[in-house]
């Protein structure tokens, strides 16, 4: 059988836990999580880890792998991704990725476009600049460098200014001149599952979680990392918000709810964004059956054309 890769993906909170172990079993295989802030060992209750049972009924991949302190973005998860599928594959026809970082997902599909790598001390001085004088002052010099990518970059997002910026520093060309949208050639079957609910069920579960991650101590863990709020890996949903009570910007229960309502905004973004791939067939969690039938199909399919 060709090698294959099965992606499960959807909004947060859709149940996309439990239906990758059901996958995972069925396929006797292993699990990639395409999660961009579960990557992160310090970030484990804002982020709703799978609790330990779950994790040890399958082995799990880039859950807890890395430091909050790494700088990471969606090229180091391509490659690094790509190095465990060659191990995999070794052992397994079919590998299963399930999450819901969009740019993540895309970056491991299609690839991302070869860039210098940017260096250390340059990074660590832009770092200190935006620290000092905030991300406007970035913003303003990415213009002057790239007013090409500027107008298209989401402003309000540090991380994507800040590498746009380093590329422009470090080589004295555009930003946006590197950039081919060429998609890259796999050597490998890409299967993608889509998984959605109706959207009443799909906020209230939403609700539900965030309600269990402050019973499970939620305000303890962001308070442990509270002196390092300015690290991009902590700029997310669920740490903004209490980091901001804790500034007394704002009350405990209206941290909570702004938790909710962020979280419920941020499955609109994400179902916005996959909804534009026509590659993605799409069920709903209970649909078992109906998933494992298609996946088998796909697989038999892709044997053929490789045969």
């Amino acid at each position: 059988m060709p090698k294959s890769l099965l992606i499960l993906l959807g909004p947060t909170g859709v149940g996309k836990t439990d239906l990758s172990i059901y996958i995972a079993k069925y396929y006797n295989t292993e699990i990639i999580s395409c999660d961009s802030r579960q990557i992160y060992k310090e970030m484990s209750i804002g982020t709703a880890v799978p609790d330990q049972q779950t994790l040890e009924t399958i082995p799990h991949h880039f859950i807890r792998s890395h430091s909050i302190h790494d700088y990471y973005n969606a090229s180091k998860f391509e490659i690094e991704v790509l190095e465990k599928l060659e191990v995999l594959f070794q052992k397994k026809d079919v590998v299963l990725m399930t999450g819901g970082s969009m740019m993540y997902i895309d970056a491991l599909c299609k690839g991302i476009d070869d860039l210098p790598e940017v260096d250390e001390e340059l990074r660590k001085s832009l770092m200190a600049r935006m620290e000092s004088e905030g991300i406007e002052s970035l913003r303003n010099e990415l213009r002057y460098h790239d007013p090409v990518y500027y107008s298209e970059v989401d402003l309000r997002n540090p991380k994507r200014i800040l590498h746009a910026l380093e590329i422009c520093l470090m080589t004295g060309s555009p930003y946006s001149s590197f950039r081919t949208n060429i998609s890259k050639k796999r050597d490998f079957n890409i299967i993608k599952l889509g998984i959605n609910r109706d959207r009443e069920v799909l906020y209230h579960r939403i609700n539900q979680r965030v309600d269990q991650m402050f019973k499970e101590g939620l305000e303890k863990e962001a308070r442990s990392l509270f002196p390092f709020r300015h690290l991009n890996s902590l700029n997310t949903v669920g740490y903004r918000e209490m980091f901001d009570y804790f500034d007394g910007k704002m009350t405990l229960e209206e941290a909570k709810e702004r938790i909710k309502a962020n979280s419920r905004k941020y499955a609109r973004k994400q179902l916005t964004w996959f909804r534009r791939d026509p590659e993605i067939t799409w069920f709903t969690p209970d649909m078992k059956d109906q998933i494992i039938a298609f996946a088998d199909q796909q697989l038999a399919l892709g044997k053929l054309n490789l045969e």
